[in-house]
């Protein structure tokens, strides 16, 4: 059987969860948009889709073969690693803006990255790298 043929009602339409996120990028064609919010919208995409962010483990898990993969992609090529992982990209518009990113998270629940160990190591060196910050006396973590 073709691997390019896919069962499109079987996969996770990641635009389902990302319409927020669409039209913040849609917005920021016209006005200012904080980079801030748009951190947020794709973090709240990624919990909405696999219960985890980028933020959630640390990019040195992934291995050297790993890193060439995702900096080759490109979107026809994220496209089909998607739905061979039971995902898609792909929203009214087009391509999804952010697909880049959802591919860091799909290859990263395939490699079985997206722990709660992994969370709490990533997270305890986010706040190491603040409190090392001058003039930071502090780092308060929602959990």
């Amino acid at each position: 059987m073709s691997t390019i043929a896919f069962d499109q009602f079987a996969l996770t339409r990641i635009a389902d969860f990302a319409r927020s996120l669409s039209r913040l990028h849609q917005a920021s064609r016209r006005q200012l948009v904080d980079d801030d919010a748009i951190d947020r919208e794709f973090n709240a995409v990624c919990m909405s889709v696999w219960g985890y962010t980028t933020d959630d483990f640390s990019d040195e898990l992934f291995s050297v073969e790993d890193h060439a993969f995702l900096d080759a992609l490109d979107e026809a090529q994220a496209r089909i690693f998607a739905a061979e992982q039971g995902y898609d990209l792909v929203d009214d518009q087009g391509m999804l803006t952010d697909w880049w990113g959802y591919c860091w998270m799909i290859l990263a629940e395939k490699r079985g990255l997206l722990t709660p160990e992994n969370r709490a190591a990533a997270r305890a060196a986010i706040e190491e790298k603040y409190l090392s910050a001058p003039n930071v006396i502090g780092v308060i973590v929602g959990r």
